[in-house]
This record gives C-alpha cells, structure tokens and sequence, in this order.
C-alpha cells in the first residue's frame, strides 16, 4: 500500500546516479531509529549532504495485526523522514513514501524487519573542462590588416559548397573568434585546386557558406565580406603533382581587414 506524506520539495535539474540505499532499524514496537542506528545514519548523513532521497519505505515485523504494522511501518518512515528535513537532505521531484507494514519478504531475523529504507541518488557532477585557446585564435590575436590564414581542416562535399559535418568544428571556432574579438574583421576568400579556368562558382560558394554560417550565428554583415578567387592564388603551382598539393590549393582563407 502506498501513503502520500506533503513535505517540502526540492527540483532537482542535474539528475542522479544509479539508485542507492541506507536502512534504518527500529526496535520493538517503537517508531523512533534505535541508538545504534542513529549513530550508523548520522554517519551517512555527513558523508551524502548532497544525496536526493527518491523514495523512503518503511516495514515492521509480523508481530501484531496488519494495519497496526502498517501504521507503525508509516510512524517510522515519517521519523526517518524528519530526520532528513531537519539536515537539509533534498528530495526528489517525484518523492514518495511508503508504509509496507508487514507486508514484504521477511527476513527469518525480525529485528532485521523492523526498518525503513531510504532510497537515494547522488547528482551527477559536470566535468568542468576548461577549453583552450585554439592555435588558430591565437593565429587570429596575432595577425596583422593584411595577413591571410587558412582555416584549417575546413572541407566541403567534391564540386559542392555543403561543409562535410566533421568540418563543423571549424566553423564553430570561427564564429567564438569573431564574437570574443568584436573589432575583428574579416574579408573570407574561396579557392579552387586544378583548374586553370573555373567551370563552376565553388571558390565563391565556398566562401559564401563560411559567410552565411557566421551571419546566420550572429555575426554583423559589416564585419564580413567574402569573394571567390578561383585557382588565382594557388600555393603550389597548377598543375599540381599531387594530392598533398591539390589538398593545400584547394581551401578557405580568411583575410585581416581590421584587428
């Protein structure tokens, strides 16, 4: 049987681990903790201030009538819960408590029956993980107007300008430079690889798509321009030998206008 009890609840927003429980004995017929128990429950108390009680179940031995026991079972997990109000110990959203009375598997023992149980969770504790300048922001601190840097590891589906999804992280650390450096501006410059004569109008979809994702985060348009430059300003000169060329030719830089 379940009994509802109104207490005082806290929200819990960071939830808690795998559930847990402490068990509090009674002696007979009485429903305040025994000496020892209190003693053992003080000792948990200090070591999980910050423990959320999920749920309080209280039991008594087969000694007596059925709704005795029961509202014995309940006298002591009211007790049991007192206990945890007056230390400031949180309770979950969804608390209940319940009053078993005799009515569960006893154990052959029955000191070991008159109980109550108190089931709890510990908050999952954030790692705080301080993020550190990336190479490229400390490119960026200390460029001058006219400098151009390549944005690294930035690529983009063959003859498309769709960024490949691993790429998004580049992205990300752009926009963190341009957002914590709000005189930073910058001009964003596509190029090709392999063509003398671009067929298409990737270097400028390219760069245009860098632009659109900075806009689209925030950033003022006054701050960005961008153009494309085809395969003019190769670093390695067309035709190249080798993938590791194409590689390098083929990219997104971003020119210092004013920092």
């Amino acid at each position: 049987m379940k009994l509802t009890f109104t207490i005082l609840l806290l929200a819990i927003f960071t939830f808690t681990q795998a559930q847990q429980k402490h068990t509090v004995y009674f002696d007979f017929d009485i429903d305040e903790a025994n000496s020892s128990s209190i003693a053992g429950f003080d000792n948990w108390l200090k070591e999980n201030k910050n423990a959320v009680i999920l749920k309080v179940v209280g039991c008594a031995d087969s000694v007596g009538s059925i709704p005795y026991n029961r509202n014995l079972s309940l006298r002591r997990a009211k007790d049991v819960v007192n206990r945890l109000q007056k230390n400031k110990i949180a309770f979950a959203e969804d608390f209940e408590i319940q009053a078993l009375g005799e009515e569960f598997e006893q154990d052959k023992e029955q000191a070991k029956n008159r109980k109550v149980e108190v089931y709890y969770g510990l908050p999952v504790v954030a790692e705080v993980i301080e993020k550190t300048e990336s190479d490229f922001a400390k490119k960026v601190k200390q460029s001058k107007v006219g400098d151009k840097l390549k944005l690294p590891e930035l690529y983009f589906y063959n003859y498309s300008d769709i960024v490949v999804p691993w790429s998004r992280p580049v992205l990300d650390d752009l926009f963190i430079i341009m957002r914590d450096n709000p005189k930073l501006k910058i001009d964003i410059q596509g190029h090709i690889c392999c063509e003398m004569v671009e067929t298409g109008d990737i270097s400028r979809l390219r760069a245009r798509a860098v632009y659109g994702y900075l806009v689209r985060s925030g950033i003022d348009k006054s701050r960005l321009s961008y153009q494309g430059l085809k395969s003019s300003h190769p670093v390695y000169p067309l035709p190249e030998k080798n993938e590791d060329e194409r590689n390098a030719n083929r990219r997104v830089e971003i020119e210092i206008i004013e920092n």
